[in-house]
């Protein structure tokens, strides 16, 4: 029986993976990646990535024919969730804010009650690693983009009124335990310390960092997370557990950074990382 929601917000590319990842390890949680993308399960039309779980691919206990039978696939879609997954607390990190605010007035109609986390990360580091996603976009583009999707989540999060809270990606990722502990206690859990090895645990996340992910399959032997060339020899030499990524203090181009800081410097002081932190 579905108990919660937590919503996990923010701008993509800010560590909501991982996030989902350590908290769905919780005995009481499943942590369902992307939930907007289970609108897409079960459609031949969608790609495979897009529709399936991207750890277990087709043949998933969770996806597999779960939208089977149904014509509004919004409807009860936590509490199907929560049935399949066999868990009372479900987390989401659907960044769209749109959908955020449509399943909040859903949840709340049916009296679930809702937790929302925005996970806030330096945007520069965004943009570096969108700079590598999206080589065709014009770093313009990209960092447009983040500015909108921050200031829609900050209007989201700010008229939100039910239990919110926010926190930094890389104060989490320099003090996971800590951090964890503090979120459990916000969501009302006992903090379990097995939750920090994630990737010993069975997951079924759609959508959600490829990167990230690679980390349970290689840590499970599974095969069907793909990444490409580059991102794998890092995550390969990658250590087991959560270590922060300041790779855009190397990789970001000069330009890229002056860019940056004329477009939207302004916007990234509350989430900027100082190195003397």
């Amino acid at each position: 029986m579905l108990e919660k929601v937590c919503f996990i917000c923010g701008a993509g590319h800010s560590g909501s993976t991982l996030l989902g990842l350590v908290l769905g390890s919780h005995t009481d949680c499943f942590y369902a990646g992307e939930a907007r993308k289970s609108q897409f399960v079960g459609n031949p039309q969608k790609a495979l990535r897009k529709r399936t779980c991207k750890l277990c691919g087709e043949d998933c206990p969770v996806w597999t024919g779960f939208n089977d039978g149904i014509e509004d696939r919004t409807a009860g879609l936590y509490q199907r969730i929560a049935r399949k997954a066999q868990r009372g607390v479900v987390i989401d990190s659907t960044k769209n804010v749109d959908w955020l605010r449509d399943r909040m007035a859903d949840l709340a109609t049916d009296g679930i009650p809702v937790y929302l986390l925005y996970l806030q990360r330096d945007g520069r580091a965004v943009i570096n690693s969108r700079l590598r996603k999206y080589s065709e976009k014009s770093p313009a583009e990209l960092i447009e983009q983040w500015q909108s999707q921050v200031e829609r989540t900050n209007e989201l999060y700010n008229a939100f009124s039910g239990s919110k809270m926010s926190l930094h990606y890389e104060d989490f990722a320099r003090n996971p335990e800590a951090t964890t502990r503090n979120l459990t206690e916000f969501l009302g859990l006992d903090f379990q310390p097995a939750m920090m090895r994630f990737d010993e645990f069975e997951h079924h996340p759609i959508g959600g960092n490829n990167g990230t992910q690679f980390q349970v399959a290689r840590a499970q032997q599974l095969q069907v997370v793909s990444i490409r060339e580059r991102q794998k020899q890092y995550y390969q030499s990658h250590p087991r557990g959560i270590k922060l990524d300041l790779r855009w203090l190397r990789e970001l181009q000069p330009e890229h950074l002056d860019l940056f800081e004329r477009m939207a410097g302004h916007t990234n002081q509350p989430f900027a990382w100082r190195e003397t932190e």
